[in-house]
């Protein structure tokens, strides 16, 4: 089965769930990008809608895509939030940030009445962790948290972590947020105890957000070879 494939059936039956009028969360990645271009297609029909993008990478494909957008300062809620994941369990916990706005992405599905997360059926697991857990800190004394969230890890039970800074490029330079931060990637390839490790990496001086999703998402949309399977809490 083609991913992308299973990504854009995922993003079709996430259509269902925006109406004329609404204000929707544009979330970030591959499976987000599909959402966002076929919005624009149901815009150019004649939808009426207005978009928050959760990255300036989303807020320029919205731009190409026809999508109206408002800032996230000018409303006072949204009405849905599409956005995709890189796991999902069956608590419709996340994680999420593999694209790296995690922040923003926390941000726009807090203010959001429902959180649709769009994904291949892959991204569905049993316990989170095989995906590195995205942490957003500042660039000041990053060194210093990097050590404290390692510490933090091993502390709710996820035993043997490794911490790394992300980098990319051929040179290696630290990828760098729209908000101007580092991200860390938590490799604890376990997590026991979500709710506890989003508490411990609260609690660490310098971590701006972490990218474990509790209680935010209502639906998970399962994109499979033919059609989407929809699950609601």
């Amino acid at each position: 089965m083609s991913a992308d494939l299973a990504k854009f059936n995922a993003a079709q039956a996430a259509l269902e769930f925006v109406k004329d009028g609404m204000i929707v969360g544009l979330g970030t990645g591959s499976t987000s990008a599909h959402f966002v271009r076929l919005l624009g297609e149901r815009v150019r029909q004649g939808l009426r809608v207005k978009g928050v993008p959760t990255s300036e990478a989303t807020r320029n494909l919205a731009e190409q895509a026809g999508v109206p957008l408002i800032e996230i300062s000018q409303v006072s809620a949204i009405d849905v939030d599409i956005d995709g994941a890189d796991e999902i369990d069956p608590d419709f916990r996340l994680i999420k940030g593999g694209g790296g706005a995690l922040l923003r992405e926390k941000i726009v599905a807090a203010a959001a009445k429902r959180m649709v997360v769009i994904a291949d059926e892959s991204k569905w697991v049993e316990t989170l962790g095989a995906f590195p857990l995205p942490v957003e800190v500042t660039r000041f004394g990053f060194a210093l948290t990097q050590e404290r969230v390692r510490a933090a890890l091993g502390e709710v039970g996820c035993k043997g972590s490794t911490v790394t800074l992300r980098v990319s490029g051929k040179a290696n330079e630290p990828v760098i947020t729209d908000g101007g931060n580092y991200i860390l990637d938590a490799h604890a390839e376990r997590i026991p105890n979500a709710e506890a490790l989003a508490g411990a990496l609260q609690s660490v001086a310098g971590v701006v957000e972490h990218g474990l999703f509790i209680g935010l998402a209502q639906t998970v949309v399962l994109g499979k070879a033919k059609g989407a399977e929809v699950k609601t809490r």
